[in-house]
């Protein structure tokens, strides 16, 4: 699925979009471009005045009477809100964004139980998984969800109308769908997201104290894996506390796996010939490729495995562009691309992926075009 602002908005009538960060501002934005009429709501005047100037949508009115409520609250807070939409707006459907769907859900059932009045059936969570490391309205795209996963987390008590509505408003954002349970979302996102930010954080702390000589031999595969370190801390602190049982799961069977290599490595440094120690290592390093080998390729499709090619770039204004364009004369459509810049070096590394079918083409047409391509 794909953002296709000329075909018709599957959304009918107005959304309020509660929420003018990153995720609000970007459905927002992905909701006006199709034509929906999207009113903006925030805490903040500031945010909420920035996302209307990017054109994501309008200030509210007095006579505002929304078909859908979409809540991007931080998740301390999501079932709060959501509470307090479904009962300002007795007929509109209304949905969350936040990464955690159980707990929100457990909040909101447990206050419909004390309170009542709360209808539930126009309820429906969902998570849509996108995000960027530019937090806040000014970092929102209109495309952000386009083919990317969008969770639809229906419960017992919502409607099939509801759900068809929050179905209907992720594929207006170009997002592709999937149903699945809010505890089996939670256990699913501890896996694939949030686990894996504490390890990223993890990894990247241990670089605060070292000396300036390591830090300055870091290579591509540290950049990699720290990447996501980089991302808020306030808004992750909630995100693991609001998904504390699952990530903890997760989080204890890697640490008994780091412990086996753990044990595995002391056992070498007191016997390089230490047996099964190695044994243990290699097993470790090929779980984990079959592992990676398991995660979507290009649009959620199978895993493909491409070629590499590696094409040496001055470091002048210009050289990347210039490669990009000779990429593409060459008739080789380029799958991915990352660069690799060595200390006190005027080049950088380019890391070319492409079918493995156009590698050996596209390496001939770079150097019949002056570019440095090692064998």
């Amino acid at each position: 699925m794909t953002l296709d602002p000329a075909a018709p908005a599957r959304t009918l009538g107005t959304v309020r979009v509660v929420g003018t960060g990153l995720l609000g501002t970007s459905a927002a934005l992905a909701l006006t471009l199709r034509g929906v009429d999207v009113v903006l709501q925030d805490v903040s005047p500031t945010a909420m005045a920035i996302a209307r100037d990017l054109g994501a949508g309008r200030f509210p009115r007095e006579d505002d009477d929304p078909a859908v409520v979409l809540v991007a609250a931080p998740p301390d807070v999501v079932a709060e809100v959501v509470a307090a939409e479904l009962q300002r707006w007795p007929r509109a459907v209304v949905t969350d964004v936040a990464s955690v769907k159980g707990g929100p859900l457990q909040t909101l059932r447990d206050k419909a139980l004390r309170d009542g009045g709360l209808d539930l059936t126009r309820y429906v969570g969902s998570h849509p998984m996108a995000g960027r490391e530019r937090s806040g309205p000014v970092g929102a795209q209109a495309d952000l969800f386009a083919g990317r996963p969008w969770v639809v987390a229906a419960t017992e008590e919502a409607s099939a109308a509801a759900v068809a509505t929050v179905r209907a408003l992720a594929l207006d954002c170009g997002a592709a769908l999937v149903d699945m349970p809010a505890a089996e979302h939670d256990e699913a996102v501890a896996l694939v997201s949030h686990a894996p930010q504490v390890a990223a954080s993890l990894v990247a702390a241990r670089l605060r104290e070292a000396p300036d000589g390591a830090v300055g031999l870091a290579g591509q595969g540290l950049r990699d894996v720290t990447r996501i370190a980089a991302s808020d801390p306030a808004l992750w602190a909630q995100i693991l506390a609001g998904n504390a049982a699952p990530v903890a799961d997760v989080l204890e069977s890697l640490r008994a796996d780091l412990d086996d290599v753990i044990a595995a490595l002391r056992a070498l440094e007191q016997d390089p010939s230490a047996l099964g120690a190695r044994g243990a290592l290699v097993r470790v390093i090929a779980d984990g490729g079959a592992g990676r080998d398991r995660i979507p390729g290009k649009h959620g499709q199978a895993p493909t495995a491409y070629a590499t090619v590696v094409v040496v770039v001055p470091d002048r204004v210009g050289e990347l562009a210039r490669l990009l364009a000779d990429v593409g004369a060459s008739g080789a459509n380029l799958e991915d691309l990352r660069l690799e810049h060595s200390e006190g070096q005027p080049v950088a590394l380019a890391e070319i992926d492409v079918l493995p079918a156009a590698a050996e083409q596209l390496e001939d047409a770079l150097r019949e075009r002056g570019w440095t391509v090692p064998r």
